[in-house]
């Protein structure tokens, strides 16, 4: 599991330099503490200029967070564009995104041999990402039988393939102009979606607000809109570890691809333990935390608290517990970064259940030290505050989206085994980065159209109009799949086909 002690203590200096860790505690704390008396300083200025307050009980209030002015200039320009794209059907999206990102070849592990094959490869991907099953599937798509619909289902539970098509629609989908004015690929939210589903479901739950049970689909998702990475997990629990394990791998899997450096989440998205492991695995865990009156600015006693800010400090981190389990805090560090452990066993290991554990104490009170620098910037800074709420906003959008497309339940006889319901998930997200890749590519054609025209469209319109609109798709009813118009990219026999006109030309 863990890097063998004798192992650590042989090579953590050329493992902490090889993963960016630092292997002295007194420097990463100096580098908080420098970040904290900054933000201490900002806090109480913030207080003379009454853009906070601490009320009579200890407690920090906040203005709320203005409305941006409505620009009637945004619903002019979203209703033109909206009218210049024009409706569409699901299964159009689907092969024009496949014919430019080649999914069907990724899902299948190589082109299809006919369109029969690709039709029933497709109709797979809705029994999986839509409410949906086989036999219904069979139905809505003409010619399909329901056997071969379970085949395509089957074979989309290999490992890797759903995750891998979601990246070429998402690296897809960055490659556009106006992508960059939603987002520099630097930031990111996640959340968890709850599924209706049945109580025999394992991971079901009796979701609080609608009393029924339901399973969480948990997503993070980029402040430009994708999905870049989604998972199932128990309602009701947590979610620290699946937000953390989220960007991990995300981060990790390619080197190309803008690492991001901001999750947003909301207060069930993360604990002490799992802000350090974000930090320390190189980006920031910002949650948007409720309660926010209750929220306290831990300190260390070594830094001196102003009598203004007495009221809402807690001299009460231990440095002492933070060098004592560091050594070892970076052996699980690199024990990540090297793929030997998951977060999510790491977070689990040391979560509360392991109270006394020096790893556990230290990653408590760094954690705690790190969630006061976060606080001094959140109480402080309304630019930062807007952000950390757009992020969250923006996932909520997707979320609508996502029930667009998934709007039913878990049936009783879908999801019994982990790697059908990672398929569920895999292709509901699929179905998602589908959709707003397409809508994406149609915003920056029809934008460029219109500026070619002459048309004047500002960039600071353009960057309030995100591409998860979807009232002009048809997501229900009869689906026909129009092959042909994509057979020659699309189909093995059909680029053999025009291969071979080529190669005799050229004899």
């Amino acid at each position: 599991m863990l890097i063998p002690q004798e192992e650590w203590e042989r090579d953590k200096v050329a493992l902490c330099e090889a993963y960016g860790l630092e292997l002295d505690p007194r420097k990463a704390l100096n580098l908080q503490y420098e970040l904290l008396q900054a933000g201490l300083a900002d806090v109480e200025v913030g207080l003379q200029k009454s853009l906070l307050e601490i009320d009579e009980n200890g407690c920090v209030r906040l203005p709320k967070i203005r409305a941006a002015e409505e620009d009637p200039d945004l619903w002019h320009t979203n209703q033109a564009l909206s009218n210049a794209i024009g409706a569409t059907q699901l299964p159009d999206v689907i092969l024009e995104i496949d014919s430019r990102t080649q999914i069907s070849t990724t899902l299948l592990g190589r082109q299809p041999e006919d369109a029969e094959e690709l039709i029933a490869l497709y109709a797979g991907l809705l029994a999986h990402g839509t409410e949906i099953n086989a036999k219904a599937a069979a139905a809505m798509i003409p010619g399909v039988p329901v056997s071969r619909v379970t085949a395509a289902m089957r074979m989309l539970e290999a490992p890797g393939r759903l995750r891998a098509a979601n990246d070429s629609v998402v690296a897809f989908q960055q490659r556009f102009p106006i992508v960059k004015l939603w987002s520099d690929g630097k930031k990111a939210s996640s959340d968890m979606m709850a599924l209706d589903a049945t109580r025999h479901l394992s991971i079901a739950r009796t979701d609080p607000r609608r009393k029924t049970a339901a399973a969480g689909i948990y997503t993070h998702i980029l402040g430009s809109y994708p999905v870049i990475f989604d998972q199932p997990i128990v309602l009701m629990t947590r979610q620290d570890a699946p937000a953390v394990h989220g960007i991990e791998v995300y981060n990790s899997n390619s080197d190309d691809r803008i690492k991001v450096d901001l999750l947003a989440v909301d207060t069930h998205g993360y604990t002490y333990s799992g802000m350090s492991v974000a930090k320390l695995l190189k980006f920031d865990l910002c949650p948007q935390l409720a309660g926010l009156p209750d929220c306290k600015i831990w300190t260390p006693r070594s830094i001196k608290v102003s009598e203004a800010l007495e009221e809402i400090a807690i001299p009460a981190i231990t440095e002492k517990a933070i060098r004592e389990g560091w050594d070892q805090t970076m052996r699980l560090i690199a024990s990540i970064k090297s793929g030997r452990v998951s977060v999510a066993w790491a977070l689990a290991r040391h979560g509360s259940a392991a109270a006394g554990d020096d790893v556990r104490r230290c990653l408590d009170q760094y954690g705690r030290l790190l969630r006061s620098v976060f606080l001094c910037d959140y109480f402080t800074n309304d630019v930062f505050r807007r952000e950390i709420h757009t992020l969250l906003n923006r996932g909520e959008s997707v979320h609508l989206l996502q029930r667009a497309i998934y709007y039913g339940r878990i049936t009783a006889e879908r999801g019994r085994r982990r790697d059908e319901l990672k398929s569920i998930s895999g292709s509901h997200a699929l179905l998602t980065n589908v959709v707003i890749g397409w809508n994406t590519m149609k915003l920056q054609e029809t934008v460029d159209r219109l500026k070619s025209s002459g048309q004047r469209i500002d960039d600071s319109v353009l960057r309030r109009i995100g591409p998860v609109h979807f009232g002009h798709i048809n997501f229900r009813g009869t689906m026909s799949f129009s092959v042909a118009r994509y057979a020659s990219v699309l189909l093995k026999g059909e680029m053999a086909s025009k291969r071979a006109p080529a190669r005799r030309a050229e004899k």
